[in-house]
C-alpha cells in the first residue's frame, strides 16, 4: 500500500482536473468493488453490494483533488501568468517547478523578481500577480502550445524520508483513499450484511463540491470521511496539532454523529488501534460538512491522519497513521449496531 500511496500522490489532478486520474482511481478500486463508476462531476464510486433486506448503506469518503494552478494568460513574451486552484499559499511559490498541461505537458518554473532588482523592503511575500511561469518559449510559441486554462501543477514527486515518514505533494488527501484500501484489506474474507460505497470525491479544495453532490444522489444510511488534520511542527503550538506516528484522529463535534465518536472510540481500546481526539466545534472545513447536511441530513464522522505542511509540496505524514485509520475504519464496520445509530436522537 505505501507504493500505491506514493504513487498516486505524486499524479498530476488539481480541482477540477482530477478526470486525470480516473483510469489511476478505477485500477485502484477494481480488487475490491463489483462496480466502479464516475458521476457527471467526476467523483468515482466503487460498489460492494451488501443483502441488508432494509437496504442500508455506508459511504467510505475520501477526496482526490490537490491544490495546484491555473493558466490566467500567455503574454506575448512567452510568460504565463496563473491564478491559485485551492488554498496554495504564494510562499511556496518562486522557484517551484511545475508541469503545464495543454496538448502535451510542458515544464516550467515559476518566477518572480530578483532580490537584487526590487526596492523598498523585503518583508512582504510576493503576490501572486507578480509572479510568472516561464516555460522557456516565446509569445508565438508560447500561444502554440498553451491555452487560458490549462492545469498546472507542482512538479515535486513523493519519497520517503527516514522510517516510515513519507513526504511529497497531495498527500491531502489521497492518504485517505489508501487508508479507505487498507479498510477494505482487512475486511477481506468477512461479509457486511450492508452495501458499501467506496468514495473518490472531487473538487474538496474549491468547496467541497464533490462530496455535496454524491452525497445526495447516495443517500447512505451513514459515512466515514478520511481527511488530513495539522502535524506537529516545532512552530505550530498544540490546540488540534497532532503528532506524527500517534495513530488515527478521532473528531468530535456538532459536524460528527455522536454514536460514532463514541463507536471509533470504544473499538480503538478493544482492538488496541492508536488514536487521538479532536474536539471541533465548527463545521471541520472538510468534505464530513457537506455529507452531513445533504438530503435529510447523513450521519457522519471524520477520521483524520496527522499531515505536516499542509498545501505545500513537502507535506508530511507517518505512514503508520494512514494505516491505524484504515484498521480502525474496518473494526467499526464489523461492530456497526444500526439501532444504536438510528435511536441516538430518538427520546
Amino acid at each position: 500500500m505505501k507504493e500505491k500511496l506514493l504513487k498516486l500522490a505524486g499524479a498530476d489532478g488539481i480541482s477540477g482536473f482530477e478526470f486525470s486520474m480516473e483510469n489511476h482511481i478505477r485500477e485502484l478500486l477494481s480488487p475490491y468493488c463489483e462496480t466502479i463508476e464516475a458521476d457527471g462531476m467526476g467523483n468515482i464510486i466503487g460498489t460492494i453490494p451488501g443483502s441488508d433486506p432494509d437496504g442500508r448503506s455506508v459511504m467510505l469518503e475520501a477526496h482526490i483533488d490537490g491544490i495546484g494552478l491555473m493558466v490566467s494568460k500567455v503574454h506575448e513574451d512567452g510568460f504565463l501568468s496563473f491564478v491559485p486552484v485551492g488554498g496554495v499559499d504564494s510562499v511556496i511559490l518562486p522557484g517551484a517547478e511545475v508541469t503545464v498541461w495543454d496538448k502535451e505537458p510542458l515544464y516550467g518554473v515559476i518566477g518572480a523578481k530578483p532580490p537584487h532588482l526590487q526596492t523598498g523592503g523585503q518583508e512582504e511575500a510576493t503576490a501572486i500577480s507578480d509572479m510568472v511561469i516561464d516555460i522557456g518559449l516565446s509569445g508565438e510559441n508560447a500561444k502554440d502550445k498553451v491555452s487560458v486554462g490549462d492545469m498546472v501543477c507542482f512538479r515535486e514527486k513523493p519519497c520517503a524520508l527516514m522510517g516510515e515518514v513519507l513526504s511529497g505533494k497531495s498527500f491531502d488527501d489521497r492518504a485517505g483513499l489508501i487508508s479507505l484500501l487498507v479498510c477494505l484489506e482487512e475486511l477481506k474474507g468477512k461479509t457486511l450484511p450492508f452495501t458499501i460505497h467506496i468514495v473518490a470525491a472531487v473538487q474538496e479544495e474549491v468547496g467541497l463540491r464533490g462530496a455535496a453532490m454524491v452525497s445526495e444522489r447516495l443517500m447512505p444510511s451513514c459515512a466515514f470521511v478520511v481527511d488530513v488534520c495539522h502535524g506537529d511542527t516545532p512552530d505550530g503550538g498544540s490546540e488540534s496539532i497532532f503528532k506524527l506516528g500517534s495513530g488515527a484522529v478521532v473528531s468530535f463535534g456538532p459536524n460528527i454523529h455522536p454514536y460514532l465518536s463514541s463507536l471509533a472510540k470504544q473499538v480503538a481500546k478493544e482492538d488496541d488501534i492508536s488514536v487521538s481526539f479532536d474536539a471541533d466545534g465548527g463545521d471541520t472545513g472538510t468534505d464530513a460538512w457537506a455529507v452531513q447536511v445533504a438530503g435529510s441530513g447523513i450521519p457522519v464522522l471524520l477520521l483524520s491522519i496527522p499531515l505536516r505542511y499542509m498545501h505545500t509540496t513537502v507535506e508530511t505524514l507517518h505512514y503508520d497513521d494512514v494505516v491505524s485509520v484504515g484498521k480502525l475504519l474496518a473494526a467499526m464496520l464489523l461492530k456497526l449496531d444500526w439501532e444504536a445509530l438510528l435511536c441516538t436522537f430518538q427520546n
